[in-house]
């Protein structure tokens, strides 16, 4: 299947804060380099086709000003689109609305850095119970199933497989190893050790249904 150990360590997680005309916001930035072009990683982010093959399955207008629509998941609307390069759009899921922003930036010898930016006004009190791992470690298993897409056959995590996978022990392995990053990463920016701590602790046991020690 996957080196969870080795997928982990590929990513890069960060903390942030944005102002918005409606306030402040939070920034959870998460990136990893894959050996494909720009252009190629542009196409598997935009193409209707390809999508469902490392993510979900997309309908509506994927254009400037379309609505998309990930099936069991979030839709929003394009804002912005740069190819091959930057694309923005309204993330809207369970009644909020929060934004994404994707860039892709060649880091040589046909390798591409996926960089995304989720910004959302997120309340002290729910940041507090949950932290940035929320939409973190969700995130996490997005780019796991790019770098599978894009690595050997047979070496990552199909997206037919991904709900089993992600209720075996490899995947609560690898989800609870994603929640410690966004821990650290949340301590980088500023949060309280034990507040951080116990945040990680409670995402951790929504997405792996163990509960907290």
């Amino acid at each position: 299947m996957i080196d969870v150990t080795e997928q982990i360590n590929a990513v890069r997680r960060q903390v942030g804060s944005r102002t918005l005309e409606a306030g402040e916001a939070r920034v959870t930035t998460i990136s990893q380099t894959y050996d494909a072009t720009v252009e190629d990683v542009w196409d598997a982010c935009t193409s209707a086709e390809r999508i469902p093959r490392w993510f979900l399955p997309v309908s509506g207008e994927l254009r400037l000003g379309g609505r998309y629509q990930l099936e069991g998941n979030a839709g929003g609307t394009v804002e912005r689109c740069d190819p091959p390069t930057s694309f923005a759009a309204t993330w809207e899921y369970g009644g909020e609305v929060s934004w994404i922003e994707v860039r892709l930036t060649s880091e040589g010898d046909g390798r591409t850095r996926f960089e995304l930016d989720h910004i959302a006004h997120v309340d002290d009190d729910r940041w507090a119970q949950f932290g940035p791992g929320a939409v973190g470690i969700g995130w996490d298993l997005g780019l796991l199933g790019l770098a599978s897409y894009f690595g050997a056959a047979g070496a990552g995590v199909r997206p037919e497989d991904a709900e089993a996978w992600s209720a075996s022990d490899e995947g609560r392995a690898f989800m609870t190893l994603a929640s410690e990053r966004w821990r650290e990463a949340s301590v980088a920016a500023g949060t309280d050790p034990e507040a951080a701590r116990a945040a990680a602790e409670r995402v951790t046991a929504f997405y792996t249904g163990v509960p907290a020690a």
